[in-house]
């Protein structure tokens, strides 16, 4: 199931540009003190490359086009540095990594291409830890906005295996919107 199928049609219709085309002012109030939204003109979005990653590219898209941001896509491939102690030459890792990150700049290149139409996006591979990546590239790349997937992991595989949307959510400095997998059938 689509975005679209839950109500939240990606391409822009007309109460979208309703919403996004009158002039905001993006200040509300609490209490005795005005709380001011920042505006949103960076897009941070990070892709895992997999079929949700298309769900979590337009959201990424129906925001950019309605805020008039620019998008960072990112995919983080893993060092795989911790098993160099196990008896495995480091050029021979190294070698494996790159041959990872050389599919997945081809992947990527394909990916914006198909997903990101209408909206200035770039993308990036990263290697090293997904979270910790997303995390220092934000920062770095002053986005105002990271879109990303879960997997929607419950009970021992989240324990296990922990969620790299958990990580980021708590330790990100701008907000976070978090799109889960839709399940076939829903």
């Amino acid at each position: 199931m689509k975005a679209k199928d839950k109500g939240c049609d990606p391409k822009p219709n007309p109460s979208w540009s309703a919403i996004f085309s009158q002039p905001v002012n993006q200040s509300a109030y609490r209490g005795e003190q005005e709380f001011a939204m920042k505006d949103i003109k960076k897009i941070l979005c990070a892709v895992d490359l997999s079929e949700h990653s298309k769900e979590v590219a337009e959201y990424a898209v129906l925001l950019a086009k309605g805020l008039n941001a620019s998008v960072l896509v990112v995919y983080t491939a893993p060092s795989l540095s911790q098993y160099v102690g196990f008896h495995v030459p480091p050029n021979t890792i190294e070698n494996f990594v790159g041959e990872i990150v050389t599919g997945a700049e081809k992947s990527m290149e394909s990916f914006v291409a198909e997903n990101f139409v209408g909206v200035e996006a770039k993308g990036q591979v990263l290697i090293g830890y997904a979270a910790e990546e997303i995390l220092n590239r934000a920062r770095e790349e002053k986005a105002d906005l990271i879109v990303m997937g879960t997997h929607g992991r419950k009970g021992i595989d989240r324990i296990l295996f922990g969620s790299v949307a958990e990580k980021v959510v708590k330790n990100a400095d701008m907000p976070v919107l978090t799109v889960r997998p839709t399940e076939a059938g829903e």
